[in-house]
């Protein structure tokens, strides 16, 4: 399994988290692979054979080929049908608002195929671009021509919602959105408007996955801490709330995580 990120132009470091690549060979025997939450947005283009997802069960859909994943709550399941080879924009949680017109919200919990979002002929041009290129340099610069032009024609995403979320990750998530609006309930719904609009979550599901998100690097980086030093750390009430959570966002408990063969790929992302 090959990962990798880069970062992205100056322009588009304040919305673009970085831009990533997987390449895994193909099995006989591929394993499906757990995908958890991380409160990003990603624009994705499949390069290699087709990937499958799981909606229920033995219950699949292939992913489009090239798409946006928007905002999820729940993990899922993914699996391979042969060669693995991708090529993906992270964004902020906030960023891929700047580039679109539809309310994120439309976005969530599903694959949208990027056509959708930019028009056919659009979308196309660019699916082909991205095939066409020779390296992941080329594809880089095919992907921040297009977000950059993308960029001059939208509204930029308002302040307050920008102001929060860096708030929130800044605190590691464990910051209440009331102490944040210092109590004003008219604020926080104003907000909380503006979040599923411009994010597609409210503002206590993303601090809530900021704050798992913390956690889950502790314990993928320092496997020797207690669960209950990593609960303390990231600021839950208690060890028995973390195993809560962290049950609710990847399916498994702290200790069930670790070593799990369909908790490979997730792994690699999020150490």
């Amino acid at each position: 399994m090959n990962y990798q990120t880069f970062q992205p132009h100056p322009d588009l470091a304040p919305l673009v988290n970085c831009y990533w690549t997987l390449e895994v060979p193909a099995t006989e025997h591929p394993q499906r692979q757990r995908i958890i939450p991380d409160g990003c947005i990603e624009m994705a283009f499949i390069l290699g054979d087709d990937i499958k997802r799981y909606t229920t069960g033995e219950h699949f859909i292939l992913q489009p080929r090239a798409m946006v994943l928007g905002q999820t709550m729940d993990p899922f399941y993914i699996e391979p049908t042969g060669y693995v080879d991708t090529f993906a924009i992270r964004f902020y949680p906030y960023g891929f608002a700047n580039f679109v017109t539809v309310p994120i919200r439309t976005l969530s919990n599903k694959e949208t195929p990027i056509e959708v979002l930019f028009g056919e002929d659009l979308a196309r041009q660019l699916e082909q671009d991205i095939i066409q290129a020779n390296d992941v340099g080329q594809k880089i610069e095919v992907i921040e021509r297009f977000l950059l032009k993308k960029l001059s024609e939208q509204s930029i995403v308002d302040n307050i919602v920008r102001n929060t979320v860096d708030l929130l990750t800044s605190a590691k998530g464990s910051t209440s959105i009331g102490d944040l609006l210092k109590g004003d309930i008219s604020k926080r719904r104003q907000l909380e408007r503006k979040f599923q609009r411009q994010i597609g979550v409210s503002p206590k599901q993303l601090a809530k996955v900021i704050r798992l998100q913390s956690a889950l690097k502790m314990l993928l980086n320092q496997e020797g801490e207690s669960l209950t030093h990593i609960a303390y750390e990231s600021e839950y009430y208690d060890q028995a709330h973390f195993n809560k959570d962290f049950k609710e966002f990847t399916g498994l408990s702290p200790k069930e995580f670790l070593g799990n063969e369909h908790m490979a790929l997730s792994s690699v992302f999020y150490k």
